[in-house]
């Protein structure tokens, strides 16, 4: 591993005592508690989208009662599946243009990869000859952050392609559980079947927008019957649109699995996941925007890269695998990991790794991460400080409309009274203000007395809440901007010595003045020392919500988050009483 491009910074030595790998590959493991059988798991999402796909083409059908407005849905159809169709095969041809504009893409031989990854070599041949598969087309781009990721119609078309930072980052028998990883999406067909369920989604959406065209015209009787068609087909849609999603998820863990018992290193994956996080932190540090190749490649990568921050900090400072473990707390136990997971292509992490942890187990391995100790800490955890937070949040996203309501509801049951119509609208508007004020009270806490901490301290409790924001004080440098190349983004990245960390900016001018913050003052403030205070928060990537940023020159830049709400809030509630008493 090239260890040139640290700088002054060494990277945590996880070579001491490794543990060895099985003896023999291709053996069969067990995947606890994520489903036995990839075959099933695809048959069964695709059979639901179909079921949907076709109830609601039959109750549209059945609906029309007439010949000739069910063509235009028809021909809709079958369109949307000869594009699909059609897509399936160009695509590659397509993709492989798009990264060589974008990222310069260079293809090279098998050869090439056995200098710079004899093991990889290795693998690639044996796997595509136990699996009769044709060798992929081989792909390497020219940046340090680290991925892998697959693109294709067949197994025998497809492309493999990796940056160069994996090669840098990682070691050997790192790289070809990578590599291996990825072959397990070719072997699977992942990218045909992802294909087929993503169409049956779009036709779900075509009847959705056919059903809603038709609810406009003909009797009261037929427009009643297709705003409910719509309204199922958009309801079969967003369920749809999540049964993708699991599909993503769940061919990643067998992708995994298919890693471990091809190279029977389960450990190494493991260990390539963290370092690939952290690589992913370490190219954030040294540049001011984040990496075009990890944003535009994102949902086919081997790693979600908004997700590294937290693995990527613990793995910077920590001596030992034991420490990295603990920012896995979150992953696996707070019901807002679960929650995020839902939205993602890919498994957080720490449930990828105890995954991985298992398969080593299964195969009598010393356990690199010892996910058990993990576990065993998750659950003398405080359950019903976590779980009634997630209540409370859940509710607390929704505080403004629940005050309307409660408003609305004290307004028509003083309706029969004595009120007018005026104050009918005044309590609502009072509900809601006192909703939005109270919410941005349990978000945006006092920070006054704001704790001084580091960046792994924030990423290891696993209490954190994207919504309930904890205050805290970190000193630092600013290394950059956040939004990937936006070059007037008004947020920032703080780098302290544990790891890297998102500062969101808000100013009391809106986005007006987000864009001027992010024109006229960033540039001058990177590169600096500073203190900062703000909210933390942790969803799949942790931020702070700024409140103050002061640098060793003294220049302050103070951040407006309770702004806004505070005035909508107050102001909902001054028009209430000024209607109410009017």
């Amino acid at each position: 591993m090239n260890h040139d491009i640290y700088d002054d910074r060494a990277m945590p030595d996880f070579e001491g005592d490794r543990p060895k790998r099985a003896s023999e590959n291709n053996l069969k493991l067990v995947a606890q508690g994520i489903g036995g059988n990839l075959a099933l798991a695809s048959a069964v999402t695709l059979t639901l989208l179909g079921g949907m796909v076709l109830v609601l083409v039959l109750s549209v059908v059945f609906i029309l009662g007439s010949e000739n407005p069910g063509v235009g849905l028809a021909i809709s159809v079958v369109i949307t599946l000869i594009f699909n169709i059609a897509a399936f095969f160009i695509s590659p041809l397509l993709m492989d243009l798009t990264q060589r504009w974008l990222y310069q893409t260079r293809w090279v031989s098998l050869a090439e990869i056995a200098n710079l990854s004899p093991e990889t070599a290795e693998v690639i041949q044996r796997v595509c000859a136990a699996k009769k598969l044709k060798q992929p087309r081989l792909g390497i781009i020219d940046d340090q952050n680290p991925t892998a990721f697959t693109y294709g119609s067949l197994p025998n078309n497809a492309r493999l392609v990796v940056s160069q930072g994996l090669f840098t980052y990682l070691d050997d028998e790192e790289i070809a559980t990578v590599y291996a990883h990825e072959l397990g999406h070719i072997v699977h067909w992942d990218f045909a079947v992802m294909t087929v369920a993503s169409t049956l989604i779009q036709i779900c959406y075509l009847i959705y927008s056919f059903a809603r065209r038709m609810s406009y015209r003909g009797s009261s009787k037929s427009k009643s019957a297709f705003r409910n068609a719509a309204l199922v087909a958009y309801i079969f849609y967003i369920i749809g649109s999540y049964l993708l999603l699991y599909l993503s998820r769940i061919r990643e863990y067998f992708a995994d699995r298919f890693a471990a018992e091809n190279t029977g290193n389960p450990n190494a994956l493991s260990r390539a996941l963290v370092k690939i996080a952290y690589g992913i932190v370490e190219e954030g540090s040294k540049n001011q925007e984040q990496s075009r190749l990890l944003e535009g490649t994102r949902p086919l990568g081997i790693y979600d890269a908004k997700a590294a921050t937290s693995t990527g900090t613990a793995y910077r400072i920590a001596a030992s695998p034991e420490k990295v473990g603990r920012v896995f707390l979150w992953d696996l136990f707070n019901p807002w990991g679960w929650w995020m997971e839902l939205n993602s292509t890919h498994p957080l992490t720490g449930k990828r790794v105890r995954a991985l942890s298992t398969y080593a187990e299964q195969l009598g391995l010393t356990v690199e991460f010892e996910m058990g100790r993990v576990v065993a800490e998750g659950n003398k955890l405080n359950k019903k400080r976590l779980y009634s937070n997630f209540v409370g949040d859940v509710l607390l996203f929704r505080l403004e409309i629940v005050g309307l309501l409660l408003g609305f509801i004290v307004a028509v049951v003083l309706a029969q009274t004595f009120l007018s119509s005026q104050s009918a609208i005044a309590y609502p508007l009072m509900g809601f203000g006192l909703g939005v004020i109270i919410k941005s009270l349990v978000m945006y806490p006092q920070y006054s007395n704001a704790p001084e901490t580091d960046v792994l301290e924030l990423m290891s409790d696993p209490y954190a809440s994207p919504l309930r924001g904890k205050p805290a004080k970190l000193e630092g440098h600013l290394i950059g901007r956040g939004q990937a190349g936006y070059k007037f983004g008004s947020d920032l990245k703080i780098q302290d010595r544990t790891g890297m960390l998102y500062l969101h900016y808000s100013s009391r001018f809106g986005p007006i003045g987000n864009f001027l913050f992010g024109m006229g003052r960033v540039q001058n403030l990177i590169g600096s020392q500073v203190n900062s205070h703000g909210w933390f928060r942790r969803g799949i990537m942790p931020w702070m919500d700024l409140v103050q940023l002061t640098t060793a020159d003294g220049t302050v830049v103070n951040s407006y988050h309770r702004f806004w709400s505070f005035l909508l809030g107050f102001g909902a509630i001054a028009l209430g009483l000024f209607l109410g008493f009017s």
